[in-house]
């Protein structure tokens, strides 16, 4: 069987899934993509390598995927249940389980096993993984997304406070209660600057409205709680314009390898006196995109 649709899709797909914490149909989805063919090998033993962890880690998740669509407020309670429950077993059995996970957190290259131990510590009634995974995050130098995924992990372990840490050279202030957990948690203006884009692309640019999608979430999280995001959150449309268009540039940039800054200006009327804004965070995100997973 070949794949119905591009690597990428699904890729993404999965990305979501385990963002998500919809491990069942992760589970569901990887052992299709074991069934289908025309893709390097490397991919397969990535594939195969993430569903074997799964199924250790979560050996209770049926072998049907859910249906995609239905209202899953039940289930995703009944799934967190499921992952709290899994992981005070595993603890039960184990009494290093924790040191285990956090080795793999902080000691591992980056991956996706990464995530799914932060997605275990958040469900161990440890206090001292809270001191850990703080201090570790105060002292150590991490990738912005890396940060990010800790301040979550905090958060659905039920911490509270301020945590302070440096990010790009930039000391960084976050409110643990107030970190999304979720891309529709984060404040509205937020929002309207995706939609921005999409009203200037997403008829006749689908592709880099695709792309600008995608690179936007993360882009957002790797720069949560610094000047750059207190920017996007001002209450006037200067800065709606001025991200939109400097997410329309990047983008541009990594699909055709350079854009029209006079027509994006144009096309999200950003004027003269905007200008030097809008170079700031063209540069922002171009920084962003060139240091990838080793930043």
């Amino acid at each position: 069987m070949l794949f119905p649709k591009t690597l990428d899709y699904y890729q993404i797909q999965l990305t979501v899934m385990l963002e998500n914490e919809r491990y069942g149909e992760a589970i569901s989805l990887l052992r299709f993509l074991l069934q289908c063919q025309g893709q390097e090998e490397r991919h397969y033993d990535e594939w195969r390598a993430l569903l074997e962890w799964l199924q250790a880690a979560f050996p209770n998740y049926g072998e049907e995927s859910p249906v995609i669509g239905e209202v899953r407020e039940e289930e995703e309670i009944s799934e967190e249940d499921m992952a709290r429950q899994h992981a005070k077993s595993k603890l039960e059995q184990d009494e290093g389980y924790a040191d285990k996970l956090l080795r793999t957190v902080m000691e591992e290259p980056l991956s996706e096993q990464t995530m799914l131990a932060l997605e275990q510590l958040a469900y161990l009634d440890l206090p001292e993984i809270d001191d850990a995974l703080t201090s570790w995050l105060k002292d150590k130098s991490l990738h912005p997304l890396l940060q990010f995924r800790v301040l979550q992990t905090l958060r659905r372990r039920g911490a509270h406070g301020e945590v302070i840490f440096t990010r790009n050279e930039e000391q960084v202030e976050v409110e643990i209660d107030t970190v999304p957990l979720r891309p529709e948690e984060f404040p509205l203006q937020i929002v309207r600057i995706l939609e921005r884009v999409a009203d200037q692309t997403e008829v006749h640019e689908p592709t880099l409205f695709y792309f600008a999608q995608e690179l936007w979430i993360q882009f957002v999280m790797a720069v949560y709680g610094t000047r750059d995001y207190a920017s996007m959150l001002e209450e006037n449309d200067s800065m709606t314009d001025i991200w939109a268009a400097a997410l329309h540039m990047t983008v541009a940039d990594s699909l055709s390898g350079t854009h029209n800054e006079e027509d994006t200006r144009s096309m999200y009327a950003v004027t003269g006196s905007m200008r030097f804004r809008l170079e700031q965070a063209y540069r922002s995100m171009k920084q962003f995109v060139s240091a990838g997973l080793d930043g």
